[in-house]
């Protein structure tokens, strides 16, 4: 057994060995929803976990959309599966925990009915409101106050693209909420969004922790149809009738509100210090860091979220990550591809001769230019399926380095690298590509939902049972090492992204003028 397997065992306890208190983890991701059960010392139950996928559904002119009801019922199906599984173990629960992709929105009416779907961060159909913005707004003071640029992954891009693509829907809706907070409704009748799901909005002032009335004077939506504001720690009780019947071991717990995924991910992960810098990748791709005191200005090519009402997450997103993969790979017609794994392992670096700009959905860090597609240039005849595949690989990782050279700008010493998210844990190939690109050892984090696992960290905290994350074991691997051989090929290979970019793609303009980075 090697180290990676050892350290992923003991992130693991059997129900009997299990630490008190007990925390049910929710997790709704963008491709698959998970709820598990972590003890005491942040440790998953062996057994106690169900899943179901679920598709966000994509169309040509740039959709990114999901029934919010449909993924309800997936939620509590989920619910049904796990909460099915009998034992002492049901009256050890001391809360539920909950994490949620964020930037999605959906409008709801007065009876807390959905009135349009559910659109995500991944939808681009408001590109064309982003000029307005900048002409209506300064960026760089927005930026500031919000920590989010103008693009139409957030909502102000949003909001005004449905006000003026649906005329009439803004005056269904009595309310504008997330998907976690939907949740909350149906479960109690009532909802607050708390300040780590409000930051990913763009709407959030996150140095007042309150809306950010500057931009909702220019906007169709008033501070009336967003949720109250709340913190992570401030539970609600008391499950409705129907869902109290259905579920009594959760009837009366506390039920923290949810905090957004790429929080509760580098928690999950150990990295909740400037000590660390968390690299996810799951359907999409992340470089965040934890501090305790926000920069006041923010370079263009970064955002500033909130964990929650102590501490912020500075970091970048791409929105290609294993969802890449997964079009390349099916696109390519791979999946029936022979040893998929060792074959682009054992290819050398950049060999293949092309360049790949890897927008399926837009740009997010660090360009912003949320009109960018996807690009593959040089092939030849002599090109094949399996070299397309890695370039696009590489591609990704080429976009993480230009992330990562930002954030270490801003975070003290060298900070330790910890690698999470299914795309990167199931490919050893893609790890070590992503090690050899940054130039820096990258150590896999042995926790395999550590969103879950965020979520339900926070939660303790929240209920007094650890004093400190610090207190908590984190099972973090034996970093890899970068190849300098690899690492000097690689940076010629990011060059040589950057001029196909500069010549193909106009960046989203800077805050206050200038070139945008990357």
């Amino acid at each position: 057994m090697d180290l990676s397997s050892r350290v992923f065992l003991m992130s693991t306890v059997t129900v009997p060995g299990a630490a008190l208190p007990l925390i049910l983890s929710i997790d709704v991701g963008t491709s698959s929803i998970r709820v598990m059960v972590f003890d005491g010392q942040g440790r998953a139950v062996e057994g106690l976990e169900a899943r179901r996928a679920h598709e966000i559904q994509a169309g040509p002119e740039g959709a990114a959309e999901a029934d919010p009801d449909a993924l309800l019922e997936i939620l509590f199906q989920c619910l049904d599966e796990l909460m099915g599984k009998r034992g002492p173990w049901q009256s050890r629960l001391s809360g539920v925990a909950a994490c949620t992709f964020v930037n999605n929105i959906l409008g709801i009416d007065g009876d807390h009915r959905a009135v349009a779907p559910l659109t995500t961060y991944a939808d681009t159909r408001g590109e064309g409101e982003v000029a307005g913005l900048r002409a209506d707004f300064d960026e760089t003071q927005a930026h500031d106050r919000t920590g989010c640029r103008f693009h139409p992954s957030y909502l102000p891009a949003r909001l005004r693209w449905l006000n003026r693509a649906r005329p009439g829907l803004g005056a269904r809706v009595a309310r504008w909420v997330s998907i976690g907070e939907y949740l909350e409704l149906k479960l109690f009748g009532d909802a607050a969004v708390t300040y780590s799901v409000a930051s990913w909005s763009g709407l959030l002032n996150r140095m007042t922790l309150t809306w950010d009335r500057q931009l909702l004077a220019g906007l169709p939506v008033r501070e009336s149809q967003l949720s109250p504001l709340t913190d992570v720690n401030r539970p609600r009780r008391g499950l409705r009738p129907p869902f109290a019947r259905r579920w009594p071991a959760l009837a009366d717990i506390p039920w923290f509100p949810a905090v957004g995924d790429g929080a509760a991910a580098n928690i999950g992960s150990g990295c909740f210090s400037p000590r660390e810098v968390a690299l996810t990748m799951g359907t999409t791709s992340a470089l965040r860091t934890v501090l305790t005191a926000a920069p006041e200005h923010l370079p263009p090519g970064l955002w500033c979220y909130r964990v929650d009402g102590r501490r912020s997450l500075l970091g970048g997103a791409l929105s290609e990550g294993g969802s890449l993969f997964a079009w390349m790979k099916d696109t390519l017609n791979l999946d029936s591809f022979p040893d998929l794994e060792e074959a682009l392992g054992g290819m050398e670096p950049d060999s293949h001769g092309l360049t790949v700009l890897p927008f399926l959905a837009g740009e997010r860090s660090p360009g912003w230019a949320g009109h960018a597609r996807a690009v593959l240039a040089g092939l030849s005849l002599a090109t094949t399926p399996l070299q397309i595949l890695r370039a696009g690989m590489e591609a990704v990782a080429y976009r993480l380095h230009l992330v990562f050279e930002l954030l270490r700008s801003l975070v003290p010493g060298e900070a330790r690298v910890v690698a999470s998210g299914g795309a990167l844990l199931h490919s050893p190939a893609w790890l070590q590509i992503v090690t050899d690109v940054l130039g820096r050892p990258v150590a896999a984090c042995g926790v395999a939902e550590a969103t879950g696992r965020g979520a339900a960290l926070l939660a303790l905290e929240a209920l007094g049972a650890v004093a400190s994350l610090e207190d908590v074991p984190h099972f973090i691997g034996e970093p890899r090492r970068p190849d300098p051989r690899r690492n000097a090929l690689y940076r010629r290979a990011v060059e040589r992204q950057q001029e196909l970019y500069a010549k193909l793609i106009n960046p989203s303009p800077p805050p206050g003028g200038g070139k945008a980075p990357g």
